[in-house]
């Protein structure tokens, strides 16, 4: 009876640990397994960035990785780790340096989507000698990396000058690659220009994060700048750092300006914009993955009240408004307008349903649809934009709506063809490193 009463008494912690355990490790599952179906559902099973594949055979399911995943993307499946949120997952790859015992494989692409990788070397020039790739367009679109990568590119053009009256190096954007590679040329005092389609810098954390993003970064380094000591922080206040770096060493820009080819010479090349011609020995392409936008191609479509992004829904506030797209992007976009007071919306899409839509979003689109503060027009194209209205066909019907502004949410079109025109040789990768 003692004996048994010891046994008892050492046991039971024992016991009680063994079944928090258990719970815990039940509980995870379940929640990751939600996760799963609800990515699934919503047809948001394919990553768009490089992301990790976990071995089962090696995993042993502490949950390092899942620990070290700031968006939560990583849970846990039978047991083993598992990517359940891969639309969360941004390609950082903090997880694979977190296992412990190296189950991680970082990879691009999937078995039914490939992803274009350009060829670049550890010096960031592809096999077209001149032409360099740094930032977004290289696969990872990360803020700290695609700074790092600018600053590091510069370093190698620099070691290629131009002779003659070539320019060193034109620099194609002004994101987070272009500012930190503008900034590098600066300080080598090499002979550039740097053009930037869009009317100020940023590239898509500017152009394409919403008002007030929270924004996770790393500590980087900017030439003439210095070291920015950050690692959370809203999108317009990360905005302003970069502009204040830019304004203390007045950083040359030329804006609204987009290149549209870049031809070879016989020594360096001949780069072709909307404005002008410039020649140089070298050409580093700081571009985002979206590309240019998708436009509707219609007549109006060159009206100023035609968009192509939201970054304030305040901005519209009282207007009629038509959102064209059927992505997360346009039901976000919509929505947000719609919580505007006295803001007629109408969402256009030209599919007979949503389907690659996150079912938050689902679900707030149905809301305020029931509450009357916006208007769904599925199977519709926009035909003909005006100052005061806009033309839809609706299954064959023409339908007018009064308008003030047109927000196009219909994706960009990547950069590959210009790529492949270049010369630049692009692997399309299928779950490979």
């Amino acid at each position: 009876m003692k004996d048994s009463l010891i046994w008892t008494l050492y046991a039971s912690p024992l016991i009680i640990a063994l079944a928090y355990h258990f719970a815990q490790r039940t509980g995870r599952e379940a929640r990751s397994q939600a996760v799963l179906e609800e990515a699934l559902q919503a047809g948001m099973a394919e990553p768009s960035s490089r992301y990790p594949v976990v071995d089962p055979a090696v995993c042993m399911g502490g949950g390092a990785c899942a620990r070290a995943c700031p968006e939560e993307a990583i849970g846990f499946v039978g047991g083993k780790a598992h990517l359940v949120d891969p639309a969360a997952c941004i390609g950082h790859g903090t997880c694979a340096p977190a296992c412990p015992v190296e189950a991680i494989t970082l990879v691009y692409g999937t078995s039914k989507r490939g992803m274009d990788i350009p060829q670049v070397a550890p010096s960031f020039e592809t096999n077209v000698p001149g032409i360099f790739i740094a930032g977004e367009l290289g696969g990872l679109g990360l803020i700290h990396n695609a700074i790092d990568q600018g600053r590091l590119a510069i370093e190698s053009v620099a070691k290629k000058r131009a002779e003659g009256d070539l320019l060193d190096v034109v620099i194609v954007g002004a994101g987070p690659a272009g500012l930190a590679a503008t900034l590098g040329a600066m300080e080598k005092k090499l002979r550039f220009i740097t053009l930037e389609q869009e009317n100020a810098l940023g590239g898509t954390v500017n152009h394409r994060f919403p008002r007030n993003k929270l924004v996770m970064t790393y500590p980087v380094t900017l030439p003439l700048a210095g070291k920015l000591k950050v690692r959370e922080i809203l999108k317009e206040a990360l905005l302003g750092l970069w502009q204040a770096a830019a304004d203390r060493v007045k950083m040359p820009v030329n804006y609204n300006e987009r290149v549209e080819q870049v031809t070879p010479l016989d020594k360096g090349f001949v780069v072709r914009t909307n404005r002008a011609e410039y020649r140089s020995a070298n050409v580093l392409l700081a571009l985002g993955r979206g590309g240019t936008p998708r436009t509707l191609g219609v007549p109006g479509e060159d009206l100023p009240k035609v968009v192509y992004r939201l970054t304030d829904a305040e901005q519209y506030r009282g207007q009629a408004v038509l959102v064209v797209g059927g992505g997360d992007s346009a039901i976000e976009a919509a929505v947000s307008l719609a919580a505007e007071p006295d803001t007629r919306v109408t969402l256009s899409y030209r599919g007979d349903a949503f389907g690659r839509v996150k079912p938050k979003n689902r679900d707030r689109l149905a809301e305020a649809e029931r509450a009357g503060r916006l208007t769904v027009v599925l199977s519709s194209t926009v035909t003909l934009v005006e100052a005061d209205r806009v033309m839809l066909d609706h299954k064959g019907q023409g339908l007018a709506l009064d308008n003030d502004t047109v927000i196009v949410c219909a994706g960009g079109i990547l950069p590959t063809a210009m790529l492949k025109a270049m010369g630049v040789e692009v692997e399309t990768r299928y779950g490979s490193a």
